[in-house]
């Protein structure tokens, strides 16, 4: 393009010059014209020129006048003649009609040819005083003295020629640059297809676009827009006000400002409509304006939000139900799921087998309602229920064979019932209850069967009261999916409910179902399962020879049924290791090895394989008031002093059973009278989140202000520490401690020589009746001991002696420094020994074995009567 303006510049520029060429030659031509005609009247009328040329030689005398002349006056020819010369031909040469003018006494001025070219000449006549003509003056400039003036003017020509191409390219240049920048390089026939595309597409998309300017008049109206705004064709320059528009986009249109997705109503159609300002692009004040039609997108929209809201309660519902493994609790999650974005009213009816965990047999419609949620108070009246059914007692409910209910429980398909009012069986439970959820605006109804696994669980039955409109075929599948997901949820609540049934039977099963009884302990105890699944802590108080009472409490790491049997395998061991009478430490070390070797065979099959268990042994002996502890990775336990003081039991801590590879230690403790000893698994103290220091701390104090009997200890300590929802099995022991009274004890040293068992027999026997006992009793002990002295001269050594010991039993003792231990033998009739144990055994209720560091204890005991039981036992 600029090469275009530069190619018409410079052919302007040429024009130009050769017009100013011609101008100048005719200002040239004219100027010689008239410089002819003033330099031949100024000659004629000069002084003397009449006189001489009425004289004879007129050529003679006014020659050199007319050379003078001739030179100052810039013409090529100067010829004055007299009327003679006038008339003849050869003066003035050229046509003849010259004359006439001339003898008539007027000017002529002419073009002719010449001897010296092309000429420009005047002819002015001479008239004398009367004002007759004696001659003629003629004067005339060549055309080539004409020349030589243009000549001379055109370097002025081409000067300002050359100026003005000069400016011109400038401007050419400065506006080809600017087109440049304004249309990015594009050449004509790429901005003519540009503007060609931008209409096509201005008219053809499927979108209005409406540009108006400060004035408020239509710039720009693309077809799209036309049609949806109905306009007339010749819309585009009217006011908007004038275009009859729907006020609404009239006024938008004329404000200017700006929209984003504004609904608009035009005629029929809903319009979406965008606006913005023209002025922040830099361009004149306006604005330009979009439509599209919305009015099936609105449709659509409706049915998108209708199922975003549907998904929003499918993902709620996930959420929500199966929370806990509680079937009341995941039925009321149902409920309240469904208020108020589904249902006004929902009610969650299951069969009374599923409640106790069972599976329900057949499909009897005589169910229980356990849960219930109402949005209004209306719903609530209609059912005459509480605003929430948490806490209530289950109701029984029973459905008439033509219910929706039953038809849903027969079919195992969910019913809908779009009005009740004029449905079959419509007055849903029973006829009152029916009519009067009808009368209350309960209008609209759908019940789906709560199925699992094919076993029919229960009903759920959706209400909507008549503000609100009807169920459609649409919700059906909805009510089904809320319905299958919350059977899953309590399918597996039902199953769960009959396993932890299950394993808490098993659990109290292998659990003390009461405290033995013994004089040495006072004791109160407590076992709180968990809330989810069934752990493996243990307690057990177990009577031991010689008045002394073991106090066991152990954790079972894990929950489950195999928890539970492993809890009461080890709880059996203990009571069988007990009645060896074994030390705390090597009873434990005996349980790790009997622990460790049931690992193989008994938890193999396990994900994780053994997890150990933790134990606690202690044995107190009211008659010395010493209490001798061992542990295998258990908590320490509490000691509270009978002012109430707390301290922990530093005992030496041993590995968790099963584990094996270390040994266990015991610690002897000396224990006032009236003093605690409490035991507790870590369900009472471990809390997630909580520091443990933190809740031992919690339990000394919870000890220390807790008064009463040990049981209301237990329930103090309860009340301090039970955590809300428990996550693992609680026991708690907590023993107060008596003693046997002195009076109640007796005790000798035997001499080495046979001769002091008669002398034992006499003190044994006075004793025997200074506590009030019967001969038979006596005779009987004094058998006994002089069996067990007897044996302990012929073979024990070191120092022997005899304790004697009135509890709920009498007991009586004799120790040496032998760790022998002694047999039961079965003597032949020739035999002179081997009889004394077998008396023993046959006389004594009960006899046996213990071993001490000094050697070992052979003890029996012997029942006492009544009274004499009850003394010993305060």
């Amino acid at each position: 393009m600029f090469v275009l303006q530069l190619v018409v510049v410079l052919l302007l520029a040429a024009v130009a010059g050769i017009l100013l060429v011609l101008a100048v030659q005719r200002e040239g031509a004219r100027a010689a014209t008239q410089r002819s005609l003033a330099v031949a009247e100024g000659f004629a009328h000069a002084p003397g020129i009449v006189k001489a040329l009425e004289g004879r030689d007129p050529a003679t005398v006014l020659g050199p006048e007319e050379a003078a002349a001739r030179h100052g006056s810039g013409v090529d020819f100067l010829t004055a003649v007299n009327r003679q010369a006038l008339r003849s031909p050869l003066t003035l040469p050229g046509r003849a009609d010259h004359l006439l003018p001339l003898l008539a006494g007027r000017t002529v001025t002419e073009r002719a040819g010449g001897s010296h070219g092309s000429q420009y000449r005047a002819f002015v006549p001479v008239e004398n005083a009367r004002g007759t003509v004696v001659g003629a003056v003629s004067a005339g400039v060549t055309e080539k003295s004409t020349y030589g003036i243009a000549v001379r003017g055109l370097p002025d020509v081409l000067g300002i020629t050359a100026g003005a191409v000069a400016v011109t390219t400038a401007g050419a240049a400065l506006v080809s640059r600017r087109l440049l920048r304004q249309t990015h390089g594009l050449g004509p026939d790429e901005i003519t297809r540009l503007y060609e595309h931008h209409d096509a597409v201005l008219h053809a998309v499927r979108e209005g676009v409406v540009i108006v300017d400060a004035s408020h008049r239509l710039l720009l109206v693309n077809d799209e827009a036309q049609r949806l705004l109905e306009l007339p064709p010749a819309a585009r320059g009217r006011p908007v006000d004038e275009l009859r528009l729907a006020p609404p986009i009239a006024e938008l249109l004329a404000s200017g400002r700006e929209a984003v997705d504004e609904l608009h109503l035009a005629g029929s159609r809903v319009l979406a409509v965008n606006q913005r300002p023209l002025d922040r692009y830099g361009l004149p004040a306006g604005s330009v304006a979009t439509l599209r039609d919305s009015t099936e997108l609105q449709t659509l929209s409706g049915k998108a939000e209708a199922a975003r809201e549907r998904l929003s309660m499918l993902y709620d519902a996930s959420v929500s139900i199966g929370t806990t493994l509680d079937v009341t609790r995941t039925a009321q999650e149902l409920a309240e799921v469904a208020v108020p974005p589904f249902a006004d009213c929902v009610t969650v009816d299951l069969a009374e087998a599923v409640i106790l965990g069972d599976e329900p047999g057949g499909t009897d419609t005589r169910m229980l309602r356990i849960a219930t949620a109402t949005a209004t108070a209306t719903a609530t009246a209609a059912l005459r229920e509480e605003p929430s059914s948490a806490g209530r007692t289950p109701e029984s409910v029973g459905f008439l064979p033509d219910t929706p209910e039953a038809r849903s429980l027969a079919t195992g398909r969910a019913v809908l019932e779009p009005d009740l009012r004029n449905a079959h069986g419509g007055r849903a439970t029973a006829p009152e209850c029916g009519r009067r959820a009808l009368d209350r605006g309960l209008h609209s109804l759908i019940t789906a069967p709560l199925c699992a696994r094919g076993t029919v669980l229960g009903v759920a039955s959706f209400y909507r009261l008549e503000s609100h409109k009807p169920y459609e075929d649409d919700d059906l599948e909805l009510a089904e999916e809320l319905a299958g997901r919350a059977a899953v949820c309590i399918d597996n609540a039902r199953r769960y409910t009959r396993e932890h049934a299950l394993a808490v039977t098993l659990q109290r099963s292998l659990l003390p179902r009461g405290l033995p009884e013994q004089n040495g302990l006072d004791v109160g105890y407590r076992y709180l399962p968990a809330q989810k699944g069934v752990g493996g802590d243990w307690f057990d108080v177990i009577p031991l020879p010689g008045a002394r009472v073991a106090l066991v409490v152990g954790d079972v790491v894990g929950q489950g049924l195999h928890a539970a049997a492993t809890m009461g395998r080890l709880r059996t061991a203990v009571r069988n290791f007990s009645s060896l009478d074994l030390p705390p430490d090597e009873l434990l070390a005996r349980l790790d090895e009997l622990t460790y070797g049931d690992e193989d065979e008994e938890t193999a099959d396990l994900p994780g394989g053994m997890v150990g268990a933790s134990c606690l042994y202690a044995v107190y002996d009211p008659v010395e008031r010493r209490c001798t502890l061992a542990r295998a990775g258990h908590l320490p336990p509490a000691l509270v002093l009978p002012d109430r003081t707390v301290e922990y039991l530093e005992l030496p801590a041993g590995p968790l059973l099963g584990v094996g590879g270390l040994p266990f230690e015991s610690m002897d403790r000396d224990i006032p009278e009236g003093s605690e000893i409490v035991l507790y698994t870590d369900g009472l103290v471990e809390h997630r989140g909580g520091d443990l220091d933190d809740r031992l701390g919690l339990l000394a104090g919870a000890l220390s202000r807790a008064d009463g009997e040990p049981d209301e200890v237990c329930g103090a300590v309860l009340d301090a520490l039970l955590p809300e929802n428990p996550h693992d099995d609680i026991a708690l022991l907590v023993a107060r401690t008596r003693v046997v009274p002195e009076d109640r004890i007796a005790r000798w040293d035997v001499p080495r020589d046979p001769a002091a068992v008669g002398r034992m027999r006499t003190a044994v026997a006075d004793r025997l009746d200074a506590w009030g006992l019967p001969e038979d009793i006596g005779f009987v002990t004094e058998l006994v001991l002089s069996e067990l002295i007897t044996n302990a001269l012929r073979h024990a050594e070191g120092p022997i002696g005899v304790r004697l010991v009135l509890d709920r039993k009498l007991i009586c003792e004799v120790s040496d420094g032998s760790s022998t231990a002694p047999h039961l033998r079965y003597a032949e009739a020739t035999d002179e020994g081997g009889r004394g144990l077998f008396l023993v055994a046959q006389l004594a209720e009960r006899w046996g074995t213990r071993y001490t560091p000094q050697g070992k204890v052979i003890w029996s005991e012997q029942p006492v009567p009544g009274p004499a039981q009850g003394r010993a036992g305060r």
